[in-house]
């Protein structure tokens, strides 16, 4: 037996410690940024969100919503206060019942002060009734909300949530959802996952959607309009809901077309990801004026825009394979976008080579040699771009060159088991570009640093001997003898606005894919 012995001093303060109770620790105010390096204000620190029931009702005519959002949370520390992302006006917040006080700062802060602080581990409920007009809201200078001639729509990237329901806004914190919508007869209200049900009385209809699997909040979304709504079901039994605007004119047909094989197209990328990982599918195609789409869980955006000249499966096969790669595993920081974007837009090369278009090694070829080495696109690290270049069309190109050269160096077998693996292995979580070259490393049992350096983070082009390495157009330095595979202006006819900033009604421009640069 060893006899542990304590000084006289030691002793005499552990004697105090232990007379002062635990009650007496001090409790801290959540932070009111959740610590990403890109939007140092989004999200917030100090508990974690589990689900979002938003009871909400929106006039059409005036763009005038009112809502009831409860948030059901766990907290993360000991809690004196935290914050939550929101813009619309606040009337009143209670936190496990009871009223609390409550004030705004920043951009789109909503500081809470519960009236009993917080206990570390204890759960939370938060209650927010709220109202006001979304479009006549901006923050960091934009509104993420689009106002039509028939209602309103909420989407977005990096955020949308502020501007019609109060949420931890960063994909950190994903929850599941129910959004219950009141609108006029005779409009309809879309969101994510399945449609529970409607129900009408006194001239308004409610309806009500449920996404039941974890989703980050600039993947929830809401769509007041009147559209035309077609119903149907994959191969693999997956409910398919579509909806259009009645309003899309001269773009209808184009719009049908490409969306009514959202199924189809589903099914064909669940053989290189594996099983579509939610309950419901489909997209909604509203009276906008953008020029992006978006991958909105299980029910993506798309404009009206991208079909003007005529059907683009392509867009479709992007924002559906975003709900593996990007929606099922979401990023931990936003520096972390390659892994969205580059393997959406990989999937475009591989439904390319699916139509007979142009393979993926075309594809890649046509890329490297088109950019000279001193095109400014080669400046921007798809691995890390900064949030001035987020979006940029490099992040999509040079990102899905870097898939390809991956596949070539560990070969076809090890690639499209990491393709599949990928999702299952952080399915509803989140994950960083480490966290992909680790798992890539680890399945083809080759070191791939020197890989990923090359293609992902040097701000410049990867010379001959890499290009040849990765047998990527053995080096060319020019399209001569790389011809444009006839999948290209399909492909390039998504990349949607190309322009910088601001994109007309205070919209930030996030023109997906391809969003051109400058959304900060």
């Amino acid at each position: 037996m060893h006899r542990r012995i304590i000084a006289p001093g030691a002793l005499a303060a552990t004697v105090l410690l232990l007379a002062i109770p635990a009650s007496a620790a001090p409790h801290s105010p959540g932070a009111p940024g959740i610590g990403d390096p890109y939007y140092p204000d989004y999200g917030n620190g100090g508990y974690d969100v589990s689900h979002y029931d938003l009871r909400l009702k929106y006039q059409p005519a005036t763009d005038e919503l009112e809502g009831t959002a409860t948030l059901v949370a766990r907290a993360t520390q000991d809690l004196s206060s935290f914050n939550l992302d929101f813009l619309l006006d606040v009337g009143e917040v209670r936190v496990n019942g009871v009223k609390a006080s409550f004030r705004t700062s920043g951009e789109q802060e909503l500081e809470i002060t519960p009236r009993t602080p917080l206990t570390e581990g204890a759960p939370v409920t938060v209650v927010v009734r709220y109202r006001g007009v979304p479009s006549s809201k901006q923050a960091h200078g934009f509104t993420s909300w689009h106002r039509t001639p028939d209602g309103g729509v909420a989407a977005n990237e990096p955020e949308a949530a502020a501007w019609w329901f109060p949420s931890n806004d960063h994909p950190l914190d994903k929850a599941t959802y129910d959004v219950s919508v009141l609108v006029p007869d005779g409009t309809q209200a879309i969101s994510n996952g399945t449609l529970q049900s409607t129900s009408s009385r006194l001239g308004w209809t409610r309806w009500n959607w449920r996404s039941d699997q974890p989703q980050a909040t600039y993947l929830a979304t809401l769509a007041v309009g009147k559209f035309d709504i077609t119903t149907g079901t994959t191969e693999g039994g997956i409910p398919v809901l579509n909806a259009y605007s009645k309003a899309l004119g001269a773009h209808a047909g184009a719009a049908r077309a490409s969306l009514e094989r959202t199924g189809e197209v589903a099914d064909w990328l669940a053989g290189y990801f594996g099983p579509y990982p939610y309950n419901a599918l489909g997209g909604y195609v509203p009276n906008t004026n953008t020029g992006y789409a978006l991958e909105t869980q299980t029910r993506p955006f798309y404009s009206p825009r991208q079909f003007a000249n005529g059907s683009n499966v392509s867009v479709v096969v992007h924002e559906l394979a975003h709900q593996w790669y990007g929606d099922e595993v979401s990023l931990k920081r936003w520096k972390d976008i390659w892994i969205n974007e580059g393997f959406a837009r990989y999937a475009q090369w591989l439904w390319s080579e699916h139509e007979g278009e142009g393979t993926a090694q075309e594809l890649a070829d046509y890329v490297y040699a088109s950019h000279p080495a001193d095109d400014p696109f080669w400046t921007v690290k798809p691995g890390d771009p900064g949030p001035e270049n987020q979006f940029d069309i490099a992040v999509y190109d040079r990102g899905a060159l870097a898939v390809q050269a991956l596949r070539n160096k560990i070969g076809d077998e090890a690639f499209f088991e990491v393709l599949k693996g990928w999702p299952t292995k952080y399915a509803h979580g989140n994950a960083s570009v480490a966290d992909f070259q680790r798992y890539a490393e680890e399945v083809s049992g080759k070191p791939l640093a020197a890989l990923f350096d090359t293609w992902l983070f040097q701000p410049s082009k990867p010379g001959a001997p890499a290009a040849r390495a990765a047998a990527v157009a053995e080096g060319a330095e020019g399209v001569k003898g790389v011809s444009q595979p006839r999948s290209w202006k399909r492909i390039a006819a998504t990349n949607g606005v190309h322009g910088h900033g601001v994109h007309g009604h205070g919209e930030r421009g996030h023109g997906e894919p391809g969003h051109g640069a400058g959304r900060r």
